[in-house]
């Protein structure tokens, strides 16, 4: 049982995915690059800054500038999984882990009217290191004042999986935001949906 639920952003709470790969596909083809959006699923779980190093982009602010202007007219309603906030709103103490910088959030999240189910956000900006680094995750304990083993992160990236495995917190996949389970076996729980969370919760 747990007295706190952390939860990734993109592919967890909200079905973003499609949106960000097409947006960055976009943004590189003006670079001159050309990446089918399978190219480009390394992506998903990190922050955007590092997955432009990853590609050796010259230019990494003013294309960052471009994929974030290509997706923001998009992730203002960018649709929620079913059943998450309903979820949520359940549980006894709630808060986001994202590799989403705080731009990005102003964009997409914080249009969302959600905010206000979660006790702590941490974002890219928050911490020098990003997942799987695990001081995200840390940070995010330290600010709802939680020990380790009363926390669980949920999240849909082997990014999520190992930041959580780092910091020493339990990990549960969000399996309605991935195509398979086949890379999460040292996931302790798979959750098919949201309301499969709730039992865990401490009352």
């Amino acid at each position: 049982m747990y007295s706190t639920f952390i939860f990734d952003l993109d592919g967890t709470i909200i079905d973003s995915e499609r949106i960000g790969l097409e947006a960055l596909q976009a943004a590189l083809y003006e670079n001159g690059i050309n990446k089918t959006i399978d190219e480009l699923r390394f992506s998903v779980g990190i922050p955007g800054l590092r997955t432009l190093e990853i590609l050796n982009i010259a230019d990494i602010p003013t294309t960052l500038e471009t994929w974030l202007e290509k997706q923001k007219p998009f992730m203002s309603d960018v649709p929620l999984f079913n059943g998450v906030i309903d979820t949520i709103s359940q549980l006894p103490k709630t808060a986001i882990v994202t590799s989403q910088n705080q731009k990005e959030m102003q964009a997409g999240f914080y249009q969302l009217d959600i905010a206000h189910h979660f006790q702590a956000v941490v974002c890219a900006d928050d911490t020098e290191k990003h997942k799987p680094n695990p001081d995200p995750l840390n940070l995010a304990l330290q600010l709802l004042a939680c020990e380790k083993e009363n926390a669980i992160y949920i999240g849909d990236s082997i990014y999520d999986m190992h930041c959580a495995a780092a910091a020493g917190v339990d990990f549960g996949l969000a399996a309605w935001g991935v195509a398979s389970t086949a890379n999460y076996t040292s996931a302790r729980y798979i959750f098919e949906t949201p309301f499969d969370i709730l039992p865990l919760a401490s009352r």
